[in-house]
């Protein structure tokens, strides 16, 4: 028996039975597409967030305030005067530039709406280092820094509650904390950063968040963005920012007073966690095609019995043990590939659902279906189909003729 001749008597097995054989392949059908769908928006997670990570540039370090891994007593804080002696091209020629910046969450206001945005604190060289681009008006100036100016940059989210708009905002009047801010200009989006989402930002002059909005020290930093002079000089640059750092605090090695993460750093960590939850959600949506590979089992099992005296009159006339065999196990190979294949396109269908759904709420996220998600899916269920339909296709392939021509 050749090939096409397993394959055409396979097909019409199945047709005597449509209704049962397509509810077999829904099982399959829906275990695919959840497989397909999952690790798409695992992917299409991972690539959002590596990639607004990503987008700040891969020069940056960022210096925090404290040993985030110890306790280290009599810390210091970072003050301009670290940032000073950072900004030294002398002692650190690595170093292109540093922006100084303080933070806190805060409510802000305007007419009836309101947001409780992160605040920044920052300086001209801000715009720079964390490539910001504006969709109107102009970023903060020294000018505006030195004489302590109630102005304010918003993020886009920012933007959409207050105002429910992003253009023709400059030159308003609102509220941070109760006092009265003017708008000079509103950010460009920009999605998830390291530190959370960078569109529901304050951006205002440093020392008008020191002294008006925050009661830090006239000269405290929390956090201190470093750009290197390129991506290469970032291990030499954190080296010259350890160096500074440890002689005007005079710490000793291994118990610093503060901690410097690198753009890298934060794209490890964040590769890792969204690897782990793809996997994850790739792992849930499998258990979906086991349930489609026990319902293939369970029709093919009913197949047997009901094809008892079929099977032992093919026996009789001649029929290999081996024929019976593969005559079954072809059956449900077919159902769970033609299964596999209409999930394929049913998954892909709900990750394009799902990504025109997010596009819609103002989300940044675009589920990607891959091709070896494709081919693993696939190999996958047609392995499910196989490994259900040995036990139902070694029975058949076992019956005596005898007993099976006598089965009732």
């Amino acid at each position: 028996m050749n090939l096409l001749q397993i394959i055409s008597e396979a097909l019409e097995s199945l047709n005597a039975n449509k209704l049962r054989a397509a509810l077999t392949i829904l099982g399959i059908v829906i275990g695919v597409a959840a497989v397909i769908a999952m690790l798409a928006v695992g992917t299409g997670a991972q690539d959002t967030i590596l990639g607004s990570i990503s987008g700040i540039g891969t020069n940056l370090l960022f210096v925090f305030q404290g040993n985030l891994q110890q306790d280290v007593r009599n810390e210091k804080p970072l003050t301009m005067n670290d940032i000073n002696a950072l900004s030294d091209v002398y002692q650190a020629p690595h170093i292109q530039m540093i922006a100084p910046i303080v933070y806190d969450t805060l409510a802000a206001s305007y007419g009836g709406e309101s947001a409780t945005p992160e605040l920044f604190g920052v300086t001209p060289e801000f715009e720079i280092v964390s490539n910001y681009f504006l969709i109107e008006g102009s970023f903060i100036t020294e000018d505006q820094v030195n004489g302590l100016a109630s102005v304010a940059l918003l993020g886009p989210e920012v933007a959409d509650k207050l105002f429910d708009r992003r253009t023709l905002i400059t030159g308003e009047t609102i509220r941070i904390d109760g006092q009265p801010f003017r708008v000079i200009g509103v950010l460009e989006p920009k999605g998830g950063g390291s530190f959370g989402s960078q569109d529901n930002v304050i951006l205002v002059p440093i020392t008008t968040a020191r002294a008006r909005l925050l009661d830090r020290e006239r000269d405290h930093v929390d956090i201190a963005y470093v750009q290197a002079i390129s991506a290469e000089t970032v291990p030499i640059a954190q080296e010259e920012i350890v160096q500074i750092l440890r002689n005007r605090h005079r710490t000793e090695i291994g118990l610093d007073d503060f901690t410097i993460f690198t753009q890298e750093d934060f794209l490890s960590l964040a590769g890792t966690i969204t690897g782990v939850l793809t996997i994850f959600l790739g792992g849930i949506a499998a258990i979906s095609l086991l349930v489609g590979g026990i319902g293939i089992m369970n029709i093919m099992l009913v197949s047997v019995t009901e094809r008892t005296r079929e099977i032992g009159l093919r026996k009789a006339i001649g029929a290999r043990k081996r024929d019976i065999l593969i005559q079954f196990l072809t059956e449900s190979a077919l159902l769970s590939m033609f299964g596999g294949f209409i999930g394929i396109i049913f998954g892909w269908v709900i990750s394009f659902a799902v990504g025109k759904i997010a596009s819609a709420s103002g989300t940044p996220f675009t589920p990607a279906v891959k091709l070896d998600a494709i081919i693993l899916a696939t190999i996958f269920s047609s392995a499910v189909g196989l490994f259900f339909g040995i036990y139902p296709a070694n029975r058949a392939a076992n019956l005596e003729p005898v007993e099976a021509l006598r089965y009732e």
